[in-house]
């Protein structure tokens, strides 16, 4: 499968199937272990968009690695915007917090998602699904206000 027709599949099975159950749990203000509720501002629409990912929190950063790199919404709304919101987890409950997006194309994806796995062994489980199903690997750091 080509890697546009591989990004295309993912991205719709994610739209509609993977990410459902996520964003529901969010929108009750709860969330699973290892899941994190992404907000960055359309490009276009200026609206706010919500994209389910999996918990890189580290400190005062937070970690993703992009499955499909520029290609995806949220990486293009966050270059245009870089301020965002994460919605995290706090025991069953989850609150917003506010922060500033980097895109680290220098950064080595697969390492980042080494050094993640030391620091949140649970997160393992998310890096194989983004390596299975991703097309091109992107690091995006976000620094959480203080």
């Amino acid at each position: 499968m080509n890697a546009e027709l591989k990004r295309r599949v993912v991205h719709a099975l994610g739209k509609y199937v993977l990410n459902v159950p996520d964003k529901l749990l969010f929108a009750a203000g709860l969330a699973m272990p290892g899941r994190a509720l992404l907000e960055t501002i359309g490009r276009k629409t200026g609206r706010p968009r919500r994209t389910p990912v999996g918990d890189g929190l580290v400190d005062n950063q937070f970690w993703i690695v992009a499955e499909h790199g520029m290609q995806a919404d949220y990486v293009r709304n966050l270059a245009k915007n870089p301020r965002v919101r994460l919605k995290l987890r706090h025991g069953i409950l989850a609150r917003w917090h506010s922060g500033t997006a980097n895109v680290l194309p220098h950064d080595d994806p697969r390492e980042r998602q080494r050094w993640l796995a030391q620091k949140l062994p649970a997160s393992r489980t998310n890096a194989a699904i983004v390596r299975l199903l991703g097309t091109e690997l992107l690091t995006v750091r976000i620094d959480l206000d203080a």
